[in-house]
């Protein structure tokens, strides 16, 4: 949760940013039954003495729904005292503040279609603001700005809800705290209710020390209650005693677990019942996993270190009864064993060897390594050689698209389903950013298992142990949950392949008759040893009885985790669904969305606000998964660099595309131009030193880049040698040698010496020029530009140009892969803008994190000036002049 504010000075004492004071932030979390209903309520005012922008963010995890977003702002004269004023009538509840003269902005849960129309206007208006973006592994980011008057106050409130996962045993819920200044009233405070009672309940913080989360931190519980508090003062805020810096950054984590005198738990409220099922104590039912690695070139380096590590650390944690093997892929396929063999000591011993040995190699055969993997289970329970009462699993590994043998994702999706045949499940872990991450979601949810992404980061090791760590334990295989016939409607989810020991089967419904006076579940499942059925008979006279006290938090807790949890799985069988089967899973999931307020990836949440007699729209969406999560927006990302190379990042697609351009040194091409912000920037090329017209290895690079904005009249050039700013009539010229940040109203300049410049106008515009040295005396290169645009939703649905077109939604499809020219680089079809077009698999390089070495980016290739793709000819982005 954090609040962003114009760039200023703080004064010494006041945490004033630029006028802006952020006085309160609290966020109130209840929980009733693993169901949390969280407020985020962050109150600000306007100490300054004209009208200022303010932005509220607040980061969310992926798996909750926004359910509500309503923004209050207070006139001056009942914000600064005086007869109605703030003062008199803030209460608790926000909800105070609609017996004020003030403005009340409500969000609206609308179907994805009517609210992009709506949206799409403000867009062309210049006039948006509120957007999800992904900002890490488990978050996504709410953002919205309001435009507050002199002495004016605001409040935002954001609501959201999530069904908390028991995960290792133990329920977690993340709060992200990231105030920009300290801030006078700063609180979370969460309430905890469990009927069948609170077993453990802890906090931690990871930007504070234990010595201070003491004092600010208060934790309790007693029986079915449990009670978290987080108070810092100002002084405990402070980053050091003097500091006007707030220490606040990081994660907030809430842990709690529940009493289990019964293995299962049936609640029933108002005709909607849940039933959560959890055994223990039970003994571990044997497996026979097969690993499957992705063992190709892309794999070399680092990401190789850390898969050796973590299957050494996963083998070390074998049990004897399991089997096991490994099947390495590449251009063909190599297995350690020809058949499972047991997790004896002496064969974990062998397998160590053989997993130390392993190294990169060759393309990307994903098809016959895993055909190859299950053939072998298949084989070994056939053949009757792994104990009867074991179950098989499937685990793959793999950071790249599959580029030999069979690569159509569709037909390998086919063969897989036909030779799993729903016997077991199969679990795909996608190690970066380079695949194709939908078709590994897709292929492993119809075949009963999931997929993980690995980030690419030092921890990827501890990430795929703890993947491993939630698979490694099955104490019950074939799990159906079961009731009365006839006597309840609308349930989710109740067959399951596996329960893993620390997790927890959760199951909902309506009952057809709510004046039954008993109600009965059995859970079915095979266990290491014998059969078992678990049965919880529940009477609901005395169900109604014990449930009265949990009114405390919230009453109708039940039908709207039933309604979360439909939703979820209905969203996850759409993934996989086609024709009339999707049509109807979409509607489902619309009706429930639309009825009970939830931002889900089928619908928007609007908020209108009414501004000089104009509407003025902000839109929150539930994105995908996409590519993996980045601090930028989940929009596309765009970069030009090299050769020059254009790079269109779609996370839609979970791919990219790229294009060169070819021309004379000397020609400047319009990169982006949006006439609605007045923005525009302009690239000169650059030829190589001593450039010979007739060579066909010519390199051409970027060597000057214009950028301008027209409604502030500010203009910027920038050279390898140095930047010069015009504000008007008045020039700055800086060195690439400086370090050095400059701001003005909307506009944000930071050179980093040597390394790149960023450019931002506001908060929704940002843009990096990467600086590229080459030896001085080299005979033939000389020093040049790469070009990347990190977040561009603030610019409106008119923008164009080379690089600013692809500001829009792109679709494509790539089909008929097939060897090329190069056998490295096999060829496709694609079709795109209506446009055939014969492309290329390839990569170019990302160098925004690493100047010098930069990260691999693989895309298809257009050929022909990107012909096809772009619209026009790429002639038609020639203009005289950087300005």
């Amino acid at each position: 949760m954090k609040a962003w504010f114009p760039r200023g000075r703080s004064p010494p004492l006041l945490q004033v940013v630029n006028g802006i004071e952020v006085y309160s932030t609290k966020i109130n979390c209840k929980v009733t039954s693993r169901f949390a209903h969280n407020v985020v309520t962050t109150r600000a005012v306007n100490r300054a003495d004209t009208a200022k922008e303010v932005s509220f963010d607040v980061e969310l995890p992926k798996t909750a729904f926004i359910t509500n977003f309503t923004l209050w702002v207070l006139p001056r004269q009942l914000a600064l005292g005086g007869e109605g004023s703030l003062a008199q009538h803030e209460s608790p509840t926000p909800l105070s503040y609609r017996t004020i003269d003030g403005v009340t902005y409500p969000g609206n849960v609308k179907e994805k279609e009517v609210a992009k129309k709506q949206y799409e206007k403000a867009v062309s208006q210049g006039k948006t603001a509120g957007l999800v973006k992904a900002s890490g592994r488990k978050l996504e980011k709410f953002t919205v700005s309001v435009n507050v008057a002199a002495g004016s106050k605001v409040t935002f409130e954001l609501t959201y809800e999530e069904l908390l996962k028991r995960h290792k045993g133990k329920y977690e819920m993340y709060l992200k705290v990231q105030p920009k200044q300290l801030v006078k009233h700063f609180e979370i405070e969460a309430d905890i209710f469990e009927p069948q009672g609170i077993s453990t309940l802890d906090a931690e913080a990871s930007f504070i020390t234990n010595d201070l989360l003491g004092s600010a931190l208060t934790k309790s519980f007693s029986g079915k209650k449990g009670r978290v508090t987080f108070k810092p003062s100002m002084d405990q805020q402070r980053s050091c005693p003097t500091c006007t810096e707030s220490l606040l950054n990081g994660d907030f984590i809430i842990t709690y677990d529940v009493n289990r005198e019964s293995p299962a738990n049936v609640q029933i409220v108002n005709g909607y019942f849940v039933h959560f099922f959890a055994p223990q104590g039970l003994p571990v039912v044997p497996k026979n996993v097969v690993f499957v690695i992705d063992v190709s070139g892309s794999m070399h380096g680092r990401k190789m270190e850390q898969t050796r590590d973590a299957l050494l650390k996963i083998l070390e944690d074998m049990k004897e009864d399991d089997y096991l093997n490994f099947i390495l892929f590449s251009g063909d396929v190599t297995t350690w064993k020809d058949t499972l063999v047991q997790a004896t000591p002496e064969n974990i011993e062998e397998a160590r060897t053989f997993v130390k040995n392993i190294n990169d190699q060759g393309m990307t055969n994903i098809n016959d390594g895993l055909l190859r993997g299950i053939n072998m289970l298949n084989k070994a329970r056939e053949e009757h050689k792994v104990p009867e009462r074991s179950t098989s699993i499937v685990i793959m590994l793999t950071d790249g698209d599959a580029n030999v043998g069979e690569s159509r994702p569709e037909k390998i999706q086919e063969n897989v389903r036909n030779a799993i045949g729903g016997k077991f499940p199969l679990y795909n872990l996608g190690f970066g950013n380079n695949l194709n991450y939908n078709f590994l979601e897709n292929m492993a949810l119809e075949n009963h298992g999931v997929a993980r992404r690995i980030y690419e980061d030092s921890d990827a090791n501890l990430q795929l142990q703890g993947f491993y760590e939630e698979v490694a334990n099955p104490l019950l295989t074939s799990v159906e949950v079961e009731y009365p016939e006839n006597a309840i409607q609308d349930l989710t989810q109740n067959a399951y392949k596996h329960f893993y020991d620390g997790s927890e089967i959760v199951v909902a419904g309506r009952l057809v008759d709510e004046d039954m006076n008993n109600f009965k579940a059995d859970v079915k499942g095979h266990g290491a040893i014998n059969d078992l059925t678990f049965t919880e008979e529940v009477d609901m006279k005395e169900m109604e009885k014990a449930l009265r006290e949990q009114d405390y938090i919230f009453g109708n807790y039940i039908e709207r985790l039933w309604a979360y949890l439909t939703i979820e799985q209905l969203l996850e069988k759409r993934k996989n669904a086609h024709g009339e089967e999707k049509e109807n899973l979409t509607a489902q999931a619309l009706e429930l969305s639309l009825k009970y307020h939830f931002v889900t990836p089928l619908t928007s949440m609007v908020v209108t606000k009414p501004e000089d007699n104009e509407d003025q729209t902000a839109i929150a969406d539930k994105p995908g998964e996409g590519p993996a999560d980045t601090d930028v927006a989940r929009s596309m990302a765009y970069l030009m660099d090299g050769d020059p190379h254009f790079i269109i990042q779609v996370p839609q697609k979970d791919d990219a595309i790229c294009f060169n351009i070819d021309e004379e040194p000397g020609t400047v091409l319009r990169l982006i131009q949006d006439p609605i912000t007045g923005l525009t920037v302009n690239g000169q090329i650059i030829g190589e030193k001593g450039d010979n017209p007739d060579s066909k290895t010519r390199k051409t690079y970027f060597g000057k880049l214009g950028i301008a904005n027209a409604h502030m009249d500010f203009r910027m050039e920038v050279t390898p040698e140095k930047i010069a700013l015009w504000n008007g009539a008045a020039q700055s010229t800086f060195s690439w040698l400086d370090t050095v940040t400059t701001t003005q109203d909307g506009l944000s300049v930071t050179i980093n010496r040597k390394k790149n410049m960023v450019v931002s106008f506001g908060d929704g515009v940002t843009f990096v020029v990467v600086l590229h040295q080459v030896w001085k005396k080299h005979p033939v290169h000389q020093d040049f530009l790469g070009f990347y645009v990190v977040d561009s939703h603030r610019m409106s649905a008119q923008t164009h140009g080379l690089l600013g077109q692809f500001f829009h939604p792109l679709d494509f499809k790539v089909s008929d892969i097939h060897p090329g020219s190069d056998p490295t680089k096999p060829d496709a079809t694609m079709v795109v803008k209506n446009h055939r077009l014969t492309v290329t698999r390839g990569s170019q390089k990302d160098y925004r994190k690493d100047v010098s070495v930069g990260t691999k980016v693989a895309c298809w290739f257009v050929h022909n000036n990107g012909q096809g793709l772009i619209d026009g000819v790429h002639s038609d982005y020639i203009v005289p002049d950087l300005f």
